[in-house]
C-alpha cells in the first residue's frame, strides 16, 4: 500500500509541474484573457449555453488549480527549507535550534522570533547612540578649530 502511495504521490508531482509550467505560460493567459473577453462581450450570457460552459470551465480550473499550486508551494518550500538547513548545519556558529523550524508549534516560534529580534533591535539603539556621540565629537572638533567654546 505504501509502494503505491509513493508511486501515486510521483505522478501527482509531475502532474503539477507540468500544470504550473502550463499555467505560468504567457500564452495560457493570453488564451484564458481571450475567454473572459468573449464571455463578458456575449450580448445574451445569461441565456447563452455557451457562457455556461465557459463558466463551468472557469470554475473547475479554478478549483483544481488551487489544490495543484497548493502541492507545487508545498514542494517548493520543503526544498528550500532543506537548503537552508544545510547552510545552518555547515555553518560553525549558526544557532542549531533553527535547524527544521518550520515543525516547530507557534509558541516556540514566537518565542525563538523574540530571541532573535530582541538583540537586533538592541544592536540598532547602540549603534544609533554611538552614531550620535561620534557627531557630537565631530562638531566639538570643529567648533574647537573655529575658536568657539563647545557647550552642552
Amino acid at each position: 500500500m505504501k509502494n503505491f502511495y509513493t508511486h501515486l504521490e510521483r505522478i501527482f508531482e509531475k502532474i503539477a509541474f507540468a500544470f504550473t509550467t502550463v499555467i505560468s505560460n504567457s500564452i495560457t493567459f493570453i488564451l484564458g484573457l481571450a475567454m473572459v473577453i468573449f464571455w463578458l462581450a456575449n450580448r445574451n450570457y445569461v441565456h447563452d449555453p455557451i457562457n455556461d460552459i465557459i463558466r463551468d470551465i472557469v470554475h473547475s480550473i479554478s478549483f483544481l488549480t488551487l489544490f495543484i499550486l497548493q502541492k507545487a508551494f508545498n514542494h517548493f518550500t520543503a526544498s528550500l527549507h532543506v537548503k537552508l538547513n544545510e547552510i545552518v548545519s555547515s555553518s560553525e556558529t549558526a544557532d542549531k535550534s533553527v535547524i527544521n523550524v518550520e515543525s516547530k508549534t507557534e509558541p516556540e516560534l514566537i518565542a525563538l522570533q523574540k530571541g532573535y529580534s530582541e538583540p537586533l533591535i538592541k544592536k540598532k539603539v547602540d549603534a544609533t547612540l554611538e552614531n550620535s556621540d561620534h557627531t557630537k565629537i565631530g562638531q566639538k572638533k570643529e567648533d574647537d578649530e573655529s575658536g568657539e567654546d563647545w557647550k552642552l
